[in-house]
């Protein structure tokens, strides 16, 4: 079988190296990739958002499926592109179609769906630039922090979390009227703060059938003890120690099962991975938002856990058994640390010269934002890399992961050393 992977982080990195491992792979792509991709697949200059292109190469290299990485050309259709060509629709595409996608598209979209089919989440209500002083109003109702979320796709940005008031009010105004974060904030969703411990519940669905896979806990912001700014992720954790088998019972029966319900009641065709951002708030867990594809870099510590030959899986999802599959978990815990470019988030270079990768036997290093330049590897995003080892808790794991990254250098190479302090 012959596989596109499209995509060039550490998510679609970790996805490769599950791949390569099949017996069923015959030719593995990835489209753009990365340097970590690069030793396991052809890479092929192709940006996501090229469906043209990437239908030339689907046909010229006989691809038999493609796995959808980034969000954005879910949201952009690219399932509904190939099922409309007569010379791709026979073409598995894992992901969900353009209007199922909207559930990561539209945080209102998300909310009302979420209403609809009673799956607990935070009280909200939509603005625009149209009721800007409604929107004041609004906030002045809910007690601090205030929540405030560009409606559309923000990189992982668009989420504001305030304690003042009068500063909640005028980024309000900065986002609808200003274009804070462009037009992403054209709606800006108002919600109540939930008080509690995140993790992120990660659901593979073929639109009938569902596995739920294992939790993580990821980390998102880039100082220590959680603070400063937030960031794409700084690590992850899997599994989450504070989630029992009753807590994981309960995801399941008010969250995971009414998703899956509703997307079939509501005829939002969906093959593929359902990302859900939870709070547990006492002992309830809740909705913060969804994804349509799988969270990064929980996907550094969740795909790892997984031990079946995940082409199987694929496959079962395609053809609507994955109510065949028995999902076989690795019982120990997986965690990744996240080394990223001084100064990320904000201004970063590029181009660092990346050293010591092939000491690090204790772990396995997934590429994020990396290239391949004159033989050899240099840094080429905010997350460079995500340094994965597993471990009988998660205390054991980061050790060796902490070990493994005392190898690596790039100029200005940061990561956090706190990882799990709040467990």
């Amino acid at each position: 079988m012959n596989i596109l992977i499209l995509g060039s982080g550490g998510r679609e990195h970790t996805l490769a190296w599950k791949i390569a491992q099949s017996s069923k792979l015959t030719k593995l792509f990835v489209a753009p990739g990365n340097a970590g991709t690069k030793e396991l697949a052809e890479n092929v200059a192709i940006g996501v958002n090229d469906f043209e292109a990437i239908k030339k190469l689907v046909l010229k290299e006989n691809i038999n499926l493609v796995l959808v990485g980034p969000e954005d050309p879910l949201v952009n259709g690219i399932h509904d592109f190939f099922l409309r060509d007569e010379q791709l629709k026979k073409v598995s595409v894992i992901g969900p179609e353009k209007l199922a996608a909207t559930l990561e598209g539209s945080k209102e979209f998300a909310k009302e769906f979420m209403m609809r089919h009673n799956i607990p989440t935070a009280a909200y209500q939509s603005f625009t630039s149209n009721n800007l002083e409604e929107g004041y109003t609004f906030l002045e109702s809910l007690n601090p922090p205030f929540v405030l979320k560009a409606d559309g796709l923000a990189a992982g940005k668009g989420v504001l979390i305030l304690n003042d008031i009068e500063e909640a009010k005028k980024e309000l105004k900065s986002m609808l009227l200003d274009a804070k974060f462009g037009a992403a904030s054209t709606t800006v969703v108002i919600e109540e703060f939930l008080d509690g411990i995140e993790l992120s519940c990660f659901v593979l669905t073929d639109g009938e059938n569902y596995k739920v896979l294992p939790m993580a806990k990821d980390y998102k912001r880039i100082g220590e003890g959680d603070t400063g700014l937030n960031t794409g992720g700084m690590g992850a954790i899997s599994p989450v120690p504070f989630a029992d088998k009753t807590f994981i019972q309960k995801i399941e029966e008010r969250i995971v099962k009414p998703t899956v319900e509703g997307l079939k009641k509501d005829s939002y065709p969906y093959k593929g991975f359902i990302f859900i951002g939870l709070i547990k708030a006492g002992d309830e867990p809740k909705v913060i938002e969804y994804n349509v594809r799988m969270g990064d870099p929980e996907t550094e510590v969740v795909i790892p856990r997984i031990k079946n030959d995940f082409v199987t899986i694929l496959e079962a999802v395609s053809n609507q058994s994955l109510n065949k599959i028995y999902l076989d978990i690795d019982t120990r815990t997986a965690v990744t640390v996240m080394a990223v470019s001084g100064g990320y988030p904000e201004a970063y270079e590029k181009g660092k010269e990346i050293e010591g990768l092939e000491q690090t036997e204790e772990s396995i290093v997934f590429h994020a934002g990396t290239r391949w330049s004159d033989g050899k590897v240099e840094t080429n995003g905010g997350r460079v890399l995500a340094v994965t080892s597993y471990g009988t808790d998660f205390k054991d794991a980061l050790k060796t992961s902490y070990k493994s990254l005392k190898t690596i250098s790039f100029d200005g190479i940061y990561y956090r050393k706190d990882l799990g302090f709040d467990l």
